[in-house]
């Protein structure tokens, strides 16, 4: 699936960079540092961003088209529908009227014609899951919506799912030490389905463990080994990291040219135990 060790083709026909970047952390209260953020993400190789529509109600959106439109050829937006956040709550809310809605909402706030990757942020319990699927394909068969992603989701309703439409990528919460969703990962090598970890540097890293030995021992920071053992850990590994710092976003990106030893790799690689089953998770 890959077509070299810094790039992946997502869906078949969308080549991006195999580190991407996730945009939830734009300072929306400071749009030209939000906008100078995304500027240097894209001028660092990064193609593919990672936005939603419930990310400052919208606004995060909004401001990457601010900086980014239009788009270099290159790059590619996927955004997110199906949860609302008011207040402090993450609230699934996946009715097919609703998606749609969202879906246009986003087309606007992005400046596109068309999504490139278009993700179901969460499965609504109290939706038939073929409903909500059925409203993205609806989007997808409309011209609005090229490939179709999930979030937070098992191998039965990635299959389930996939019995509607085909699915370019799943977006599971993944690290060094929350490893639930390795049969989800799994799956996804099998099916050539790429694999966005969010949450991909585990906070209590960046603190005393082996990681941060690790990371001295080759001169880098605990975030690089992180990244750099997803990336070596499945060629359909896409980490998705998010910062409102520009150092740390060209740290990140530094993680890509990190050449992490075989023996480095296996010891990190005991570190994570996973369960026997992954369980979705709110945020």
């Amino acid at each position: 699936m890959p077509a070299d060790h810094h790039h992946l083709v997502l869906g078949g026909d969308l080549p991006v960079h195999r580190l991407g970047f996730g945009a939830m952390r734009l300072p929306s209260g400071d749009p030209a540092a939000a906008h100078a953020l995304a500027r240097r993400a894209v001028d660092l190789g990064i193609t593919f961003i990672d936005t939603a529509d419930a990310y400052a109600l919208g606004r995060n959106e909004e401001l990457l088209a601010e900086a980014l439109h239009p788009y270099p050829d290159d790059v590619v937006i996927a955004t997110k529908a199906g949860q609302c956040h008011p207040g402090d709550e993450w609230i699934p809310l996946g009715r097919p009227e609703y998606l749609r809605q969202q879906a246009e909402l986003s087309l606007r706030r992005l400046r596109l014609e068309r999504i490139d990757l278009f993700q179901l942020h969460r499965i609504d319990p109290t939706v038939a899951l073929a409903d909500q699927i059925g409203a993205l394909r609806q989007l997808q068969d409309e011209g609005k919506v090229r490939h179709i992603g999930l979030s937070e989701v098992t191998v039965e309703q990635i299959v389930e799912a996939g019995r509607i439409t085909p699915i370019a990528s799943v977006q599971n919460r993944y690290n060094l030490l929350d490893r639930r969703s390795e049969r989800v990962l799994a799956h996804c090598e099998r099916h050539g389905i790429a694999f966005l970890p969010w949450l991909p540097i585990a906070p209590s890293v960046r603190s005393d463990s082996p990681v941060t030995e690790v990371a001295g021992r080759l001169g880098s920071t605990p975030a690089q080994v992180s990244l750099a053992w997803l990336l070596r850990r499945s060629e359909v590994m896409v980490p998705i990291p998010g910062t409102s710092s520009r150092h740390h976003l060209e740290e990140n990106v530094a993680s890509v040219d990190l050449d992490l030893p075989d023996d480095d790799f296996d010891r990190l690689d005991r570190l994570g135990r996973p369960a026997p089953e992954h369980e979705p998770s709110r945020t």
